[in-house]
């Protein structure tokens, strides 16, 4: 359901993305968390970024994001810079957050609503049925601080039903879900990679995708 939904839309696999870090460096309260940092992520790839707690993942998200800068170093989308692209970057890419990033005064359908009006490119999909595939059948229209932990998750990541972008950037998405959620969320990534699509995340869980591999901080030379 999850792969038919997602592939309703035509899918153009003659345009190819590509996300690329050249020789990053992160430097935070005078503590080198990584430097050297090269990599590069294409069309139909997952890239799972590991290591220990306090070795720079979250800050490593956000400066792929834009959301922070490096100490040194560049990153290129569709070989530019983001530094110059800035907006024309920004409308290719999802961010979810280690935080759920969402109103908890908001129901989640009001938060999707949202969602929707931010964004430049939607999948047109109905924001009831974002809701029941990510597993909120009955709670659509109930305020979020009133939702679990794991449902407020869910609320936040079904943005990457509704968001129509090649690029997603998960900080720990499997936080707070349960193994059926997780396995769902699994099944959005491998969907959103056979699209031609790309995705960054980082998580402490194995992440079963087809299509993705991992770059640990820990073991950079």
């Amino acid at each position: 359901m999850i792969n038919n939904m997602l592939t309703a839309n035509p899918i153009d696999l003659s345009t190819r993305f590509t996300l690329s870090v050249n020789q990053l460096q992160c430097i935070r309260d005078d503590r080198i968390l990584f430097e050297n940092l090269n990599f590069s992520v294409a069309s139909g790839e997952i890239l799972q970024i590991e290591g220990r707690n306090g070795s720079g993942k979250t800050s490593l998200l956000r400066i792929l994001c834009g959301l922070a800068l490096p100490t040194e170093g560049s990153i290129y989308w569709q070989s530019e810079d983001i530094a110059a692209l800035k907006g024309d970057y920004w409308e290719n890419l999802l961010y979810v957050g280690h935080l759920a990033g969402i109103k908890t005064e908001l129901t989640p359908l009001e938060n999707l609503r949202v969602t929707q009006a931010l964004m430049m490119k939607t999948t047109g999909i109905d924001l009831e049925e974002a809701l029941k595939i990510i597993g909120l059948c009955g709670f659509e229209d109930v305020p979020v601080r009133t939702l679990s932990a794991g449902q407020q998750r869910r609320v936040a990541l079904a943005r990457l039903l509704v968001c129509d972008v090649p690029l997603w950037i998960l900080d720990e998405p499997f936080t707070s879900l349960d193994k059926a959620a997780i396995q769902m969320i699994e099944g959005l990534l491998d969907a959103h990679a056979q699209r031609g699509n790309l995705a960054v995340l980082t998580s402490h869980h194995v992440v079963n995708c087809q299509h993705a591999r991992c770059l640990d901080l820990n073991d950079l030379p």
